[in-house]
């Protein structure tokens, strides 16, 4: 499907018709009958209690026009204004966007933004259904203009006739609805992106989400990633900084936060606020059971065996912490040995110099080759009957190594040894499956995954939990205290002291939800993609020098450039508005490895566009012009 962009003067007339024939008053009028009906109900009716409570991913309650086209007053209308959405022009989406989830016109539903309290039962959270991870590639479009799918509960656009839906049905669930002119409004959908063409700019790409760096159509045909719309679900990125539009590139270093999260948290302060466990109020019983089906989430998005596998900590840095102290304080001493690899953060180094420097044990380093990958072979000679852990990241922070992970943690089995995953880095990027790969330990943070700052999860096999003493103690954590003894309660509570970050595990859950609900495997394969783009984009700039080439990466890439500090780098690109990080990263040994004390970090993730790819590569370019007329 191509469909290329209208010039930026193309608007309407005085009837509100574009000069194409199209009457977007019109369009916006069947637009506001098709989306203001609930499935299975009829338009002008009343919506029936709880059919309006429905998650903002579930339903579409606003159309976002074409790309420089001057939309109507209202398509929907609305109590309040909306959120303002990303300017269309400046996101690099080429394909006519999918309907973007505004606020639910609704003022009780839940989708829309959290409302007090009325009656003295519990409200529903705002949620939504899960949504399957894999989307079917859609067939070859019938017309010029491609098709728009009614089924805009995913952000992948498809034909109407693919296994996710047919005419008629919307939302995940698929339930079936008839609202009036629907046939009318789906004509116009299908023939308005054609219709309102023009010759594409130098940066269109054609009739995918971006074509592949050698230039060429990728022999597959592939759902588009309707990025337009994702980025609508992020308020952050209609930021300005010093005039322009954010352009946020620092994702390995947090993530931004979609509103779903940020209503979630919300909600929670509304309506559920309370200390868990043991109260005997409403307050309390919502709280608790708010907190522990966000350990569910948790468990089943790394695929633990149990809720009771998972342990709510404040981030991947105080996970590991926690299993330094608590299972290797118990279990190594004097002469055993813990193996860690060059790649690894500070996090994932300091706490075993500690440990090592407390028990007399020996810590080993897995180097690296001159891409970023580990040597497999080195580390094989490292291991030992005296290994008793082996503790390496899953994605190198700072240099996106996608280390051979199943690999390194069949090895340790094999000598009797325990492996540790530090997965802040894969987590957003890639499925991880904790039975799958047979990790004993894996750690995460929650604002690497687009949920709040604060908040992470240690997952460990439950008969290992089981051996593990407390690390902290207090509240929370005891099962019967006298004057002379305490016990302590099973795993995980056993590890949970005190009050712990309740709304922000709960945040956790809306996050981990609504990234189920994109699908690891879409957001894996959309921003592997977009990282070849940036690759290819970023090796053409004159005396950049990437570092960290390994075949198998993820999201990041460092750089240094010829003339300049990173810091330099890094100032002139927020000068453009483009957000990156310049400086070691929390990860010395691996940046000494390659002789430098710092680079220049851009990290991707699945809201970022060709487009601001493309930002960063002028701003590049330009920086080393001026660096090369210097030099003459």
């Amino acid at each position: 499907m191509t469909t290329d962009l209208p010039p930026p003067d193309r608007g309407v007339d005085d009837t509100g018709a574009t000069d194409t024939g199209i009457d977007l008053g019109q369009l916006a009028a069947l637009a506001n009958d098709l989306f203001r009906a609930v499935p299975g109900h009829d338009v002008g009716e009343p919506v029936p209690a709880g059919r309006a409570a429905l998650g903002r991913l579930d339903r579409p309650v606003g159309l976002t026009p074409p790309p420089h086209t001057v939309a109507p007053q209202s398509l929907v209308d609305l109590p309040n204004p909306p959120v303002p959405a990303p300017a269309i022009s400046d996101v690099d989406q080429h394909v006519w966007a999918a309907p973007t989830r505004l606020e639910d016109p609704d003022p009780g539903a839940i989708g829309g933004g959290p409302t007090r309290a009325t009656t003295p039962t519990a409200p529903t959270p705002p949620v939504a259904p899960a949504i399957p991870e894999d989307l079917p590639a859609p067939t070859a479009p019938s017309s010029p203009g491609g098709s728009v799918s009614p089924d805009t509960g995913y952000y992948f656009l498809a034909e109407a006739t693919s296994a996710r839906g047919t005419p008629g049905t919307f939302g995940a669930s698929g339930a079936p609805a008839s609202p009036p002119d629907e046939g009318a409004l789906h004509e116009l959908l299908t023939v308005l992106p054609h219709q309102l063409s023009a010759e594409p700019g130098p940066t269109d790409h054609g009739d995918r989400y971006f074509l592949p760096v050698d230039g060429r159509s990728a022999p597959d045909v592939r759902p588009i990633f309707d990025v337009a719309t994702v980025r609508a679900d992020f308020p952050i990125l209609s930021e300005r900084i010093n005039g322009r539009q954010i352009t946020w590139l620092d994702n390995a270093a947090t993530t931004q936060k979609p509103r779903a999260v940020i209503d979630r948290l919300s909600y929670f302060y509304e309506h559920e606020n309370s200390n868990i466990h043991r109260a005997a109020h409403d307050l309390a019983a919502r709280a608790t059971d708010a907190y522990e089906k966000a350990r569910t989430t948790v468990a089943r998005f790394v695929g633990a065996d149990s809720p009771d596998d998972i342990v709510f900590v404040r981030g991947t840095t105080e996970g590991i912490n926690f299993i330094a102290q608590s299972w290797g304080g118990q279990n190594i001493h004097e002469g055993d040995e813990i193996v860690i690899s060059h790649l690894e953060h500070h996090a994932n180094i300091v706490p075993w110099q500690q440990l090592t420097a407390r028990t007399g044990a020996v810590l080993k380093v897995i180097p690296v080759d001159d891409s970023g990958q580990l040597l497999l072979d080195e580390y094989q000679r490292l291991l030992s009957d005296r290994t008793k852990l082996v503790s390496v990241t899953h994605v190198s922070n700072a240099l996106g190594t996608v280390t051979p992970i199943a690999d390194v943690i069949a090895m340790a089995h094999r000598v009797g040894a325990c492996a540790l995953v530090d997965g802040a880095q894969s987590i957003s990027h890639m499925r991880v499956d904790v039975q799958e790969l047979d990790a004993d330990f894996f750690v995460f943070s929650g604002h690497k995954i687009y949920g709040p700052t604060g908040i992470g999860a240690v997952y460990a096999k439950q008969t290992i939990l089981e051996t593990m003493p407390p690390w902290q103690t207090g509240g929370n954590m005891i099962a019967d205290v006298t004057l002379e003894r305490s016990t302590f309660q099973d795993p995980p509570m056993r590890f949970e002291a005190g009050t712990g970050n309740i709304a922000d595990a709960v945040g956790l859950d809306a996050a981990l939800e609504y990234v189920e609900r994109l699908g690891i495997q879409n957001i894996h394969r959309y921003e592997h993609d977009l990282l070849a783009y940036a690759t290819q984009a970023l090796v053409q700039v004159p005396g950049l020098r990437l570092i960290g080439t390994a075949a198998d990466k993820a999201s990041v890439l460092s750089f240094v450039l010829d003339g300049y500090a990173p810091t330099q780098v890094g100032e002139a690109l927020r000068d453009e508005g483009i957000a990156v990080r310049a400086g070691h990263h929390c990860a010395q040994p691996i940046l000494r490895r390659f002789g430098l004390e710092a680079t220049v970090r851009p990290s991707l993730a699945f809201y970022n566009t060709t487009g601001e790819v493309d930002h960063l590569a002028g701003v590049l370019h330009r920086l080393a012009a001026a660096s090369g007329a210097a030099r003459r």
